[in-house]
């Protein structure tokens, strides 16, 4: 099948935010804000700011206010340049519709961000300039292998990220201590070693609390890590495939279903936010607690950390986190940046993507909170009040990641983790990542899952019914695919 037909038969439907998840019905819960996947995004697209007279400019696109972080900074770097900065939401596909208009005519952007979800979409496709170049400086700063398996197609090159993000298994101290009498990183690592022995933990935890806490507050916080961990892809030869870890997957959630191991929250929303901290309730208003949550690096200061003290004060977690690299290794979210194949200013946007990616002062400023609004202020009066960038960004250097995850010992992200250094823990997941596999249409696949799984796992469908659901959503949406 052609690249070119499965990325316009994916394109929109592939624009959805990342947020969305599978999950059952979320039990009664104080309300709880969801904060954004891996930085606050804009609900707005404020004009572009008007270019600076006598300077080359370069236009970069994304979808939040992140990278403007880093295109001042380039602008420090090289007085002669004025990043022109254009922000559009993912709201319904604005940013990719907008973006896809672009092409073919003057309007169209010089480096463009691209999200986990549909990165790989745009590096199958034809509308991407080779990166190659920059291989010299990829070896230089040794870039974790799954961040240029990403932005790379046919052996070659088009987009690169300057963040990597493993993915982790979070837990609670206290509860550990209680139902496996330790809270130790190494010992914990031990007893959730792999999925068989993450579900007997789940027996353990669900004895010994009498039911009242799950092991996990939803099926769709597992997923990750079996798509991750699959031999085939999801189209061989034009073909749709199922790999046995997708087998396991469902066979896990139906069993973590069935014996009440899962809370049965959707992801996203206020009773999986309320089990982080401890105000989660079931429908008959008994107070229930979450063992462990799967999240990846930016769910630490972006999702967990947030949410771990109630809306009212009166509930809190902080302190009470432990982190592992968990039963399975995997990666979760993301962004890459990529040069338009139509940008007029190639060598100069090539050069933009070497600074957000590679430089290893740039890195290290971004990775340890240097990029402060002060900081950024000082270069560029007309910044944001709340433009910045704080500590904690897991970076794709592992190079800088050796030099800097020492600072963070005694950070404010390891006193919420009881003292433990956040950073080492991802440094030692990031190397078994693999995503070899990724392909354009995952995402949009993947997703047509979710409601069938769903529907097998209240019993409302049988499994064959499961897959047979699956396939025609997938038959629309793919119609030249082979399907058995």
């Amino acid at each position: 099948m052609k690249n070119k037909v499965l990325f316009i038969a994916s394109f929109l439907l592939i624009a959805s935010m990342l947020l969305s998840a599978c999950g059952g019905a979320a039990p009664a819960a104080p309300a709880v804000e969801a904060p954004a996947a891996e930085a606050p995004a804009a609900t707005d697209a404020p004009a572009a700011a008007a270019p600076a007279a006598g300077k080359t400019i370069l236009n970069v696109w994304s979808f939040t206010n992140e990278i403007n972080t880093m295109a001042v900074a380039f602008e420090a770097s090289h007085p002669d340049v004025d990043v022109v900065y254009t922000m559009i939401p993912m709201t319904n596909g604005e940013y990719q519709t907008k973006l896809m208009a672009t092409l073919g005519t003057s309007q169209v952007p010089d480096v463009v961000a691209l999200e986990a979800a549909f990165v790989k979409s745009y590096v199958e496709s034809d509308f991407l300039a080779d990166l190659s170049a920059l291989q010299a400086d990829i070896d230089k700063a040794d870039v974790y292998p799954f961040v240029t398996d990403v932005g790379s197609y046919d052996g070659v090159l088009k987009a690169l990220a300057y963040q990597a993000t493993p993915g982790a298994l979070f837990y609670r101290r206290s509860l550990a201590k209680e139902y496996f009498g330790t809270d130790d990183p190494t010992e914990m690592q031990e007893i959730l070693k792999d999925m068989d022995a993450y579900t007997a933990a789940a027996e353990v935890v669900k004895t010994k609390s009498n039911g009242d806490t799950y092991m996990v507050a939803s099926n769709g916080d597992f997923q990750n890590l079996f798509f991750a961990n699959r031999s085939q892809p999801w189209i061989v030869d034009d073909t749709l495939t199922v790999d046995p870890m997708v087998d396991k997957m469902i066979e896990t959630a139906k069993t973590f279903r069935d014996k009440g191991y899962e809370a049965r929250a959707t992801q996203w929303q206020e009773g999986w936010f309320a089990g982080m901290n401890d105000t989660l309730v079931d429908a008959n208003g008994a107070p229930k607690k979450i063992f462990s949550y799967f999240l990846p690096t930016w769910g630490l200061p972006y999702v967990l950390s947030p949410n771990a003290t109630s809306a009212d004060g009166a509930s809190t977690t902080v302190g009470d986190w432990g982190v592992i690299t968990g039963p399975l290794p995997y990666q979760w979210g993301g962004t890459w940046l990529g040069v338009m194949k139509e940008s007029k200013n190639m060598e100069l946007a090539t050069e933009f993507i070497r600074f957000c990616t590679l430089d290893e002062e740039n890195l290290t400023n971004w990775a340890t909170g240097v990029y402060t609004n002060d900081f950024l202020k000082a270069i560029d009066p007309n910044v944001p009040a709340d433009q910045a960038q704080a500590a904690g960004d897991f970076v794709s250097s592992k190079v800088v990641v050796d030099k800097i995850t020492a600072s963070f010992d005694d950070s404010s992200l390891s006193e919420f983790l009881g003292g433990q250094n956040s950073y080492g823990g991802f440094a030692a997941a990031a190397p078994s990542v693999n995503a070899a596999l990724m392909q354009g249409s995952d995402d949009a696949i993947q997703r047509a899952l979710n409601d069938p799984e769903n529907s097998y796992l209240a019993g409302e469908i049988t499994l064959d019914q499961m897959w047979s659901l699956w396939k025609e959503a997938v038959r629309n949406e793919f119609p030249d695919l082979i399907i058995k």
